[in-house]
């Protein structure tokens, strides 16, 4: 029995109350983006409507409204993921430029030609491509631990793959196409004890699961507000103390100085070093007003609810003739990717959408692990803390009409 009270929670997000085609919107990709609830959209307006005002700037009463505001939502993202200390938290446009800031910082800076760079094939191409190209810059090497069938790695392989060579392991928490969680607090103590740090891509897990970034030991830890509830365009880099000092700025500009030359210039201390600019005021406390709904409800309550859900579909879909899911089958928080036959997945839908259900269809920013599938492309149905059995089966009843339909322009 789902335990999460689903009937009042989805009364809270507006955007969940309307048709589409003349049928109930049965959202099923919030692996790509989570819905807004209205405590996080009255936020928003309130900034705008009351606070709005730079931030670190004015002593007018405005100004210190938004700097509380702003500064506070800093102090729940700690909160949130168990960080040590307030400046361990830079705010980002989101987990792409978390993972930039650190390729493009820290590892040109650390890696130096026949250095190691770790990661994997499973990996979102936001925690490949900064690799890639901080390997061509340094000279170091990449590589990749190697997938098993269903797309997973074992942590044997991972301990082969690191060596003492290796300066960085960036690996993803969950993955957004197989749904499972890597043993990230094992290739932490791996990567740690051959002299590595760790870089952990936790976009899929920070919405589902709680997150202790103290208890897993990694080095850094990047995550997006839009997959969590909370505004776009906000991200969070978590980083040890140590790590960030070291650092260099990538982005130069106002109120992340400490002085300025007509030639030189020196930073402010953390985390204000690498917040160049005016940051994303709205976003950070609209992630912070996403964070205290989360709370609210429990994250134990939100995994318990996600993974019953999960576990329902797949059991449902196994029942749908030439119906191939990805990954393994256990385990998985929150989503199921999959094809339907010789369907193609934008074809599917676009045919689920005429029926009022909104799934993901592509390469989901992972062709090394679509073509170790062998797979162009697949389809991703993904759910959340106000999805339902109804969802569900209304995403079931929709595949069965595909099937009959591309049956018939056979």
């Amino acid at each position: 029995m789902i335990i999460l009270d689903t009937s009042n929670i989805r009364k809270l997000f507006p955007i969940l109350g309307q048709t589409i085609n003349g049928y109930p919107l049965a959202y099923l990709d919030s692996a790509a983006s989570a819905q807004k609830p209205i405590q996080v959209i009255e936020t928003l307006k309130h900034y705008y409507e009351q606070d709005n005002a730079n931030v670190h700037r004015g002593v007018h009463t405005l100004g210190s409204r938004a700097t509380e505001a702003y500064e506070g939502a800093r102090v729940k993202v700690a909160r949130f993921i168990h960080a040590e200390r307030g400046e361990e938290i830079i705010f980002t446009r989101g987990t792409t430029s978390s993972i930039n800031l650190v390729a493009r910082s820290y590892a040109r800076a650390v890696c130096k030609e026949g250095d190691e760079i770790v990661v994997s094939a499973m990996e979102h191409h936001s925690n490949l491509l900064p690799w890639q190209q901080a390997a061509k810059a340094t000279g170091a090497v990449l590589k990749y631990i190697p997938l098993q069938t269903d797309g997973t790695f074992s942590i044997e392989e991972a301990e082969n793959t690191i060596t003492n060579r290796t300066k960085i392991v960036s690996i993803s928490h969950i993955s957004n196409v197989l749904g499972v969680a890597n043993p990230v607090k094992q290739i932490a103590a791996i990567a740690h004890n051959r002299g590595a740090v760790v870089m952990v891509d936790g976009a899929q897990s920070i919405p589902h699961i709680k997150v202790d970034v103290q208890e897993l030991d990694c080095d850094f830890y990047a995550f997006s507000g839009h997959k969590m509830c909370g505004p776009t365009g906000i991200g969070v880099l978590y980083g040890k103390k140590a790590y960030l000092e070291q650092m260099e700025p990538i982005e130069f500009g106002g109120e992340m100085i400490a002085d300025v030359g007509l030639y030189d210039a020196s930073w402010k201390e953390l985390p204000w070093k690498f917040e160049g600019g005016t940051p994303i005021i709205a976003g950070a406390i609209g992630l912070g007003a996403a964070i205290d709904f989360l709370e609210q409800i429990g994250l134990d309550v939100i995994e318990a609810h996600d993974k019953q859900l999960t576990s329902y579909a797949v059991e449902q879909m196994k029942q749908i003739e030439h119906l191939t899911m990805y990954g393994p089958e256990e385990g998985r928080f929150g989503l199921v990717t999959f094809n339907l036959g010789k369907i193609h997945p934008h074809d599917l839908a676009t045919v689920l959408d005429t029926y009022g259900v909104a799934i993901r269809a592509g390469h989901h920013c992972c062709q090394p692990l679509m073509r170790h599938f062998g797979a162009s492309a697949t389809a991703r149905a993904s759910f959340y803390l106000y999805n339902t059995e109804a969802d569900v089966e209304q995403f079931l009843f929709a595949l069965n009409k595909t099937k009959e339909y591309f049956k018939k322009v056979e």
